[in-house]
């Protein structure tokens, strides 16, 4: 659950401090390494995904 909300949240541009407090995180350390799982192609997936919930 974790690593899916932050994708979401650092996907839509929430900064990564508020991803972490979010999270409950005590600091940014380990949102950092849920952010390196963001590339080019899950974020072309994640907008895929949110044009399909839009319809």
């Amino acid at each position: 659950m974790h690593s899916f909300a932050s994708v979401i949240a650092l996907a839509n541009n929430v900064s990564l401090p508020n991803v972490a407090k979010m999270l409950g995180h005590s600091s940014t350390r380990m949102t950092q390494h849920y952010a390196k799982v963001l590339d080019q192609t899950i974020l072309r997936d994640m907008q895929a995904v949110e044009k399909q919930l839009s319809v």
